[in-house]
């Protein structure tokens, strides 16, 4: 863990009162308090540190102490006493504590018993064990004015993990700078909008970001809230949205500010926890106590935090089956008032934000829209589902064709929530999906072979489904370069992969251009309307229709071919009359060496009925390979 021994010479020796010195005081008691100054609270708004003119307004949710205390270098860290708004509340006005400046909570027990506590609602930790820093969200002076998130049906995420995007081995990892120099490289791939993974204070400098402590401040090994800021800034420069990965299934487990804040610890971690049977998640004994209205308010301004001062264009919740539930089973009705509250506040004041569940097992309950905290379902606008990247990881990495299940392939494609083609997030690929005893589609098809043959053509052919079906297409960094092995939180993307396989990133552009319409005249694959109207079993071939409202530059024909075998002239259903134009060729060598260059062309369709359209066409088709058509 990175310590900063500037701040910690100042504090142990300019004050009197470092690390070691207020780990004495710890539980000591009034008698070594330095009490400076007592003070009546605040009538001023705002949790936390809310600076003001010429000073900062500091108030803690503390429901089982007798008196807090606040100390900084505003005070030479000798004890400011907060006045007790006897709502738990524990609040005041402290003339010249001014931005930048550290500080930290004491906080009293009923039985006498003190203890320091960084801020639970920081906004800026100089690291997961250190001093809380006064931050004023006004100072950011924001460029990207006229930014307008994309449309839900327009969305084509790349999720990205700030440590490892773009980085090189050895000393910290990469920071938000680092990645901000590789948003060109983003706009010009296509994708609209990044999912951060979670990038909120936790233990160490290495991490997934799923053991945030700090909800409230930016990870400073990644940079300052200023730095976390600038990269939503020029992400919006350049058009791309920015959603961010949120915790609250459970906290840390380690470094944590909220745990036995007021010095009660109930059994298990104090007010901020549940301390029975509901405490227990696979991620430690952490789960916030959703039942507590103050809780449910410390997760609600995390969220409105990110949408407001950090001006996110989403939010993504990690498992949120272990918010509603103890283990998969048990239900917990007060993480759903959660859900209902928050979403519907988005979707009453800021409807084009999206909001998406990782929950794999609620079904539409978790898209069903929010009629009231206590009613509905959740409300989100989209969730994560197996039921598209399961069938589709197992149809490429399969090694028999004739074990390849293209029924289970269609169901992947028409599956949907809530009745709505955009309420899932689609993909092959995610940090779950290459890590945890997997890896990259590619390395999984050929292991210690990713840039083999069959490796490029599969992985590329189920990007192609994904790009093509309905719903909110995402991949994971790197994967439009063949990244291979599984992902770690100290193992940086190699962009050295990209002059290798220059071409598969062509490839995936491509993809992303007709899935968002840039030419329009493919604008049915950002349409609602499927139909998987040829399923050939046995020689492993699938042809979908895909369209908005119909017609020339909508109507869309996707045909996939999951078997090693070419075909000369492959006959499928067209829905319409007339030629249609072949958009892209999964198989054409300019997006690698070694494929085929299968010669597929512009096709005329022939009167007569097949799968039953009124039309019918015939092409050429590459082994494992994919054809979009449209006219």
């Amino acid at each position: 863990m990175r310590h900063n021994v500037l701040s910690a010479l100042l504090l142990a020796g300019l004050f009197g009162c470092g690390e070691a010195a207020l780990e004495k005081q710890q539980g000591s008691g009034q008698e070594t308090a330095q009490v400076v100054q007592q003070l009546t609270s605040s009538t001023r708004p705002g949790m936390g540190a809310t600076v003001y003119s010429g000073g900062t307004t500091f108030r803690t949710w503390a429901p089982l102490a007798s008196r807090v205390f606040v100390a900084g270098d505003f005070s030479s860290w000798g004890w400011v006493e907060l006045g007790n708004e006897f709502n738990g509340n524990f609040s005041a006005d402290v003339a010249g504590a001014v931005k930048g400046q550290k500080y930290k909570f004491v906080t009293r027990n009923q039985w006498g018993s003190d203890a320091w506590r960084a801020d639970p609602r920081s906004a800026w930790q100089e690291n997961s064990t250190g001093a809380s820093i006064i931050y004023d969200h006004g100072e950011y002076w924001w460029n990207a004015q006229q930014f307008s998130t994309p449309a839900f049906n327009d969305m084509v995420i790349y999720e990205m993990h700030v440590g490892t995007f773009h980085d090189s081995p050895g000393f910290g990892p990469g920071n938000w700078n680092s990645a901000i120099a590789k948003l060109d490289y983003l706009r010009d791939l296509g994708v609209n909008m990044v999912k951060v993974m979670p990038a909120y204070e936790f233990a160490g400098d290495f991490s997934w970001g799923y053991n945030a402590a700090f909800p409230f401040a930016p990870e400073s090994a990644y940079g300052s809230p200023n730095d976390m800021k600038h990269f939503v800034d020029e992400a919006h420069y350049r058009g791309i949205g920015v959603i961010f990965d949120v915790v609250h299934n459970h906290y840390g487990p380690s470094d944590l500010p909220m745990w036995c804040f007021s010095g009660d610890c109930l059994g298990n971690g104090g007010e901020y926890f549940f301390t029975d049977s509901r405490k227990v998640t696979p991620w430690g004994d952490t789960r916030p106590d959703y039942g507590r209205p103050e809780v449910r308010a410390y997760i609600r301004d995390s969220m409105m935090n990110l949408l407001d001062n950090f001006r996110a264009d989403g939010l993504r919740w990690d498992a949120t089956k272990y918010m509603r539930t103890i283990d998969g089973s048990g239900d917990i009705p007060s993480a759903w008032q959660v859900f209902r509250s928050i979403n519907r506040e988005i979707n009453a004041n800021k409807p084009w934000k999206i909001s998406i569940a990782e929950d794999f097992g609620g079904g539409d309950s978790i898209t069903n829209d929010a009629t009231s905290d206590f009613a509905g379902g959740a409300g989100f606008d989209a969730q994560w589902t197996a039921e598209f990247v399961h069938p589709l990881r197992t149809a490429a990495i399969e090694q028999n064709d004739a074990n390849r299940n293209m029924f289970a392939v269609r169901d992947a494609i028409t599956q949907r929530f809530s009745g709505r083609s955009h309420a899932r997030v689609i993909y092959t690929e995610s940090h779950d999906e290459v890590a945890n005893g997997h890896a990259r589609v590619p390395e999984e098809i050929w292991p210690g072979n990713a840039g083999s043959w069959a490796a490029k053509k599969r992985s590329t052919l189920v990007a192609g489904i994904t790009f093509t079906s309905p719903g909110i297409p995402m991949m994971f960094q790197g994967q439009e370069f063949l990244e291979d092995g599984y992902f770690a939180d100290g193992d940086p993307l190699d962009w050295g992969k990209l002059t290798p396989y220059g071409g598969i990133k062509t490839l995936y552009r491509d993809l992303i251009r007709l899935r968002r319409n840039w030419n329009n005249n493919t604008r049915g694959l950002r349409g609602g309307n499927v139909n998987v109207h040829h399923v050939n079993n046995t020689n492993k071939v699938l042809a979908y229709h895909r369209w908005d409202s119909g017609g020339g530059g909508d109507d869309v024909v996707i045909v996939a071919n999951f078997s090693g075998t070419s075909y000369s002239s492959y006959n499928i259903g067209f829905p319409r009359a007339g030629t249609w134009y072949l958009r892209f060729n999964s198989d054409w060598n300019g997006y690698s060496s070694d494929f085929g260059n299968t010669p597929s062309a512009n096709t005329s369709t022939n009167s007569g009925a097949k799968d039953g359209m009124a039309q019918n066409a015939n092409f050429a088709i590459g082994p494992y390979s994919l054809l979009i058509f449209s006219q």
